[in-house]
C-alpha cells in the first residue's frame, strides 16, 4: 500500500470519528448505567466485551507475528515495532480477557453496540498494524528510539493512562456489595474530580500511544477514543445529575478531563 493511500484513508476514518462524537450528543448508548431497551438484543455483557475486544487484540496479534515470521533481517528496527505494538497489546489483552472476567452482576449489553465495537476495533488494529508492520518509512523506527523524548514521555503518560482506568475500573466494581442493585456516586481516585475517571484514563493511555509511537494512526485512536468516550461521560454526568440531583452537583466534577470538561 502507498503511504498516500493510507493516509486518505486515515482522514476518511478520522471524518467518521467525527461524525460518531455529533450523533453520540444525540443517541446515547445504551449500555452499563445509561442501559435501555432502545437497541434491540442484548447478551451477557462479559461475553459481549469479549467479543468487542477480542478482534484488537487478535488482529495486531496477528500482524506483529506475520511481520516476526516474514525473514526481515533489521533486527533493531524489530524491537522497536515490537514494543509499540506491546504496548496496544497490553491494553487489549487486559480489556478482552481480563476485564471482563472481574465484571460483577448480570447486567447485558445490546448486540447492536458490540457489533459497532468490533467493527471499529478491527479497523483500528489495521490502520496501526499496516503502519508499523508496511507502511512507515523505512529507518522510522530504529534502536535510538528508545531514549527519544517522544517514546519516553509517551510511554510515561501511557503507563499514567493505563493505572488510572485500572484503579478506575476497580472503584466501579466495588461500589456495590454482592446483591446490592442500589446505584452509588464514585468519589475515589480520580473520580473526585470527574463523571468519568475510567474514561479518562483510556484517553490518556491513547494519548500516551499517539506520542510514544510518533503516528498518524496514533493521533486517528486518541481522536476517535474522546470522539467516543467524551459524549458519554456528559450523559453519564446527566444521568447522575438526574438521579442525585444537587448530592452530585455539589461535587463540582467534570465530565471526563479534570479541571478543563
Amino acid at each position: 500500500m502507498q503511504l498516500t493511500t493510507y493516509y486518505i484513508l486515515v482522514a476518511a476514518m478520522a471524518a467518521m470519528g467525527l461524525l460518531v462524537f455529533i450523533c453520540l450528543f444525540f443517541f446515547k448508548a445504551g449500555y452499563g448505567y445509561l442501559s435501555t431497551s432502545n437497541w434491540g438484543p442484548k447478551i451477557s455483557n462479559k461475553l459481549a466485551w469479549v467479543l468487542m475486544e477480542a478482534p484488537s487484540f487478535c488482529f495486531l496479534l496477528y500482524y506483529t507475528l506475520s511481520y516476526a515470521f516474514s525473514g526481515v533481517e533489521a533486527v533493531n528496527e524489530n524491537v522497536v515495532l515490537y514494543v509499540i505494538a506491546g504496548f496496544f497489546l497490553l491494553h487489549y489483552f487486559q480489556r478482552a480477557f481480563i476485564f471482563p472476567l472481574l465484571l460483577r452482576g448480570k447486567s447485558k449489553m445490546p448486540v447492536a453496540i458490540m457489533a459497532m465495537g468490533m467493527v471499529f476495533n478491527t479497523l483500528n488494529s489495521w490502520f496501526i498494524g499496516t503502519w508499523l508492520f508496511k507502511v512507515a518509512p523505512a529507518g522510522y523506527y530504529t534502536i535510538e528510539w528508545f531514549w527519544s523524548p517522544q517514546f519516553i514521555i509517551g510511554a510515561i503518560i501511557f503507563v499514567a493512562g493505563m493505572l488510572i482506568n485500572l484503579h478506575s475500573d476497580h472503584v466501579i466494581r466495588h461500589l456495590r456489595k454482592p446483591g446490592d442493585t442500589k446505584h452509588y456516586i464514585p468519589k475515589k481516585g480520580f473520580y473526585k474530580y470527574v463523571t468519568s475517571a475510567n474514561y479518562f484514563g483510556e484517553f490518556t493511555e491513547w494519548v500516551g500511544f499517539a506520542i510514544l509511537s510518533w503516528s498518524l494512526c496514533g493521533v486517528l485512536f486518541a481522536f476517535w477514543t474522546f470522539c467516543n468516550l467524551a459524549p458519554r461521560s456528559k450523559s453519564l454526568t446527566e444521568k447522575y445529575i438526574a438521579e442525585f440531583g444537587d448530592e452530585y452537583k455539589s461535587l463540582h466534577k467534570k465530565n471526563m478531563i479534570p479541571f478543563i470538561w
